[in-house]
């Protein structure tokens, strides 16, 4: 009974819950420069979403990873298909299919620059999604601003008379 339900808890998760729960991974550690890329409207792309980010250390790179293994088996019971890069940890690959997590040592980010191998997709980064909006300057609107100088105007030719 308790394998049927993990099974139907693993059909339902979808690549954005994916991503959500690898992101909060990443984030529980401190990963820095996280960025989301959106593959699905790419033509022989590799997976839906690459999500890439960057530990200052073999050992924050590690932890980055593990977290993200913990936290998205925790909420959507998936373990990574295929994992990669975990022993000298420059570039660890987590693998879910759909959703491929990169976490890079900073050189070596730099060095195979995937931002920019897929440049045409649609890359979010996620501090900017974070940052609280900014209020808008007040400005003064269009007719406002037109009136004022008509009443100026109007002033300045009075004083002429």
């Amino acid at each position: 009974m308790a394998e049927k339900l993990k099974s139907a808890k693993k059909k339902t998760t979808t690549s954005s819950s994916l991503v959500r729960y690898a992101i909060k991974g990443i984030e529980e550690k401190k990963g820095n420069e996280i960025v989301c890329i959106n593959l699905k409207k790419i033509s022989n792309n590799a997976c839906d979403y690459f999500i890439i980010c960057e530990g200052t250390s073999r050992t924050h790179v590690q932890a980055i990873a593990e977290s993200v293994e913990e936290f998205v088996k925790k909420h959507t019971g998936n373990n990574p298909w295929h994992v990669e890069g975990r022993q000298n940890a420059e570039w660890v690959l987590l693998d879910y299919v759909d959703v491929a997590v990169h976490v890079f040592q900073p050189e070596a980010r730099s060095h195979y620059n995937l931002e920019n191998m897929w440049a045409d997709a649609e890359i979010v980064d996620m501090k900017e999604m974070d940052a609280p909006a900014k209020p808008k300057a007040k400005t003064k609107s269009k007719a406002k601003a037109k009136n004022k100088k008509t009443s100026t105007l109007k002033r300045r030719t009075k004083r002429k008379k």
